[in-house]
């Protein structure tokens, strides 16, 4: 079964919110796993649990199956969720376009290709599907 992980904030913020219903479309279109990730930073001090995690998304979307909730704690969220897709296997990650520019800047730190989509494909084979967020 493939696999696809969707990273969101805590609490649900309104573009984790049209993140996470894109990444269940596509879990659904592909008859794949989800993995709901959320970052705790070590810096900001907070403990989210999975429990809460998994409360935010149903009271929201509902009971989903094939889905799990996973929260890391690390100092950079680029990092974690990285070191989730690589841990994991997945053969896509749904992002949000605020979260595909963070990343582009970590990339460029580190390769003078800033193409997300290309690096994951190349080192974690790997699918980035970016989810514009809307204007209210």
């Amino acid at each position: 079964m493939s696999l696809v992980v969707v990273p969101v904030r805590y609490p649900l913020s309104k573009h984790s919110r049209r993140t996470l219903e894109r990444a269940i479309e596509v879990a659904r279109e592909r008859d794949a796993a989800l993995t709901v990730l959320h970052v705790d930073l070590y810096q900001n001090g907070k403990k989210v649990t999975r429990i809460d995690l998994k409360n935010a998304v149903e009271s929201t979307f509902g009971r989903l199956e094939n889905t799990r909730y996973v929260v890391r704690t690390g100092f950079l969220v680029e990092e974690s969720i990285l070191d989730e897709v690589a841990a994991e296997g997945a053969d896509a990650v749904v992002i949000g376009s605020k979260q595909a520019s963070r990343l582009r800047r970590i990339f460029q730190r580190f390769t003078d290709n800033p193409n997300i989509d290309r690096y994951l494909r190349t080192h974690l084979d790997c699918e980035v599907i970016t989810v514009e967020s809307t204007r209210a």
